[in-house]
């Protein structure tokens, strides 16, 4: 008996410590769309042309406009995922899309958590109200809101528009073309925070949307998404 208890001690020993489950579900099951509705703007073309799986990735062709969205709404979560442009490719426009509403459209009513090339972790309110920082707010467009740490510098001249110019002086999150980004996100009652690679780059307060789906933009360029998860409240 003694020998058998310590075989059985050596064999815990050998396996290490069980992982702690820290509360994550898989959002995507890395096979398929199951949870997730297509939608695009053009009901002549199939969603399987636009959106596909190969090797646990989920691809989108980026074209035509439109998304994916969760069949289920979530209030309070952290969402955690990962995302890249093509390494041969010069990136593109794509975004997650927040405490989605209907009806199904381009765009949805929404907060938006950028993911354009260089810009990801910017803020975008799709007919939504959330409080952020005014110093971060677009000078030309009023719905768009830049990253802790950038700021807006005026220039002399006018654009095409006769409209004030501005320089932005960007600060760099994101990793090379090709390699994987993390995005985590935060939605706790009305507040909404967005870490890009590890580092806290936008937070807004007091928003009008507490619930709502998930979406995935397909928004003109091909980018891959991964370990998609989220940890609800």
């Amino acid at each position: 008996m003694r020998t058998a208890v310590l075989a059985l001690i050596g064999v815990v020993l050998l396996a290490g410590p069980t992982p702690a489950d820290d509360g994550f579900k898989p959002l995507f099951n890395g096979k398929d769309l199951s949870g997730w509705k297509p939608f695009l703007g053009d009901s002549k073309v199939k969603p399987e042309e636009v959106w596909s799986v190969t090797d646990g990735v989920l691809v989108c062709k980026g074209k035509p406009a439109g998304y994916i969205i969760t069949n289920d709404e979530f209030s309070n979560y952290t969402l955690r995922l990962q995302w890249r442009f093509p390494a041969n490719s010069k990136g593109g426009n794509s975004g997650v899309l927040l405490r989605t509403q209907a009806p199904d459209k381009i765009w949805p009513k929404a907060v938006e958590a950028q993911l354009q090339t260089g810009r990801a972790g910017d803020f975008w309110l799709i007919d939504a109200k959330m409080d952020i920082d005014e110093a971060r707010r677009d000078p030309n467009v009023g719905r768009h809101y830049i990253r802790i740490g950038e700021s807006w510098a005026k220039q002399d001249g006018k654009d095409k528009k006769g409209r004030d110019t501005f320089k932005l002086n960007a600060i760099d999150v994101e990793k090379p073309m090709g390699e994987w980004n993390q995005y985590e996100i935060v939605c706790d009652g009305g507040n909404i925070r967005l870490t890009v690679n590890g580092k806290l780059v936008n937070e807004g307060k007091n928003s009008e949307l507490t619930k709502g789906k998930i979406l995935l933009q397909s928004e003109g360029a091909e980018i891959h998404f991964r370990n998609i998860e989220i940890k609800t409240k």
